[in-house]
């Protein structure tokens, strides 16, 4: 199974910061955000992440290089700790494939379509950090249950921010999981069919790939994710894993940023 990371992203919300430094890249504490992302792919049980890059971007693929020479320097300093940090990330197993049209977040994961091979596939959002690396294994034991059905993660979120997000309608069947009867995109808070928002991990039946082949344009004229999801409901069950405001952090403005580096920091 192969655990996706669309990462071809401009990073606007960054700017000017990131007109140098893809924001992916940008450090929450002590490493650069996507790799805490990585990890908990390779931690997932992937056999491998799947970065879904733009070319602009070669200091990400730079990043999981390796770098002997800066190794070697490093320990000739004794400072083994940097030494050892660099190694790591060099050696992870990451591979690429290019988004070279912003068309959408469906768009993009279309792009590794060769890569999954007809089988099931994480998706993780570089802009979500879990730390725990936890979120996945228990969407996987989920999709066990439920003859390999496609999971989703969902957060609850006060009311007056429903409009904000992707909101699922569906049924309570245990104490953190629902089966999805349909999925609304940035629902009026009158209109919201629930509060448990898409959250930015998921795992995916090969079917998606197929519909994803065939999607036309949605909203903003992008290739979106959700009507390919939406689609699949009509051919497959679908289920969302509930979780806790403190499974997950978001790095996608600078307020939220900020707020996932205080808070990891102060768990160290």
């Amino acid at each position: 199974m192969k655990a996706l990371i669309p990462a071809a992203g401009l990073g606007t919300r960054f700017l000017p910061a990131t007109k140098a430094l893809p924001k992916e890249m940008l450090l929450v504490v002590d490493r650069p955000a996507i790799q805490y992302v990585v990890e908990e792919g390779l931690a997932s049980g992937a056999d491998e992440v799947v970065i879904i890059n733009s070319r602009d971007k070669k200091v990400i693929e730079e990043h999981f290089s390796p770098a002997p020479a800066l190794v070697e320097t490093l320990r000739q300093k004794e400072k083994h700790a940097f030494a050892d940090a660099v190694e790591y990330a060099g050696n992870l197993n990451v591979s690429y494939v290019y988004q070279d049209e912003a068309l959408g977040l469906g768009h993009a994961v279309r792009c590794a379509h060769e890569k999954t091979l007809g089988e099931p596939f994480f998706v993780l959002l570089g802009d979500v950090l879990v730390p725990e690396n936890n979120m996945l294994s228990r969407m996987k034991e989920i999709s066990d249950a439920h003859a390999g059905a496609s999971v989703i993660a969902v957060l609850p979120v006060a009311e007056e921010e429903v409009s904000r997000f992707g909101v699922i309608d569906g049924v309570a069947i245990g104490e953190d999981v629902w089966k999805v009867s349909r999925l609304v995109e940035k629902p009026a808070r009158e209109d919201a069919p629930s509060n448990l928002t898409v959250f930015g991990r998921y795992l995916l039946s090969p079917r998606v790939m197929e519909l994803l082949e065939g999607a036309k344009p949605g909203a903003g004229g992008e290739i979106q994710l959700t009507d390919a999801l939406d689609a699949l409901l009509q051919e497959e069950e679908m289920y969302a894993l509930v979780i806790k405001p403190t499974d997950g952090f978001d790095t996608g403005t600078i307020e939220s940023w900020l707020e996932t580096n205080n808070a990891l920091y102060a768990r160290r």
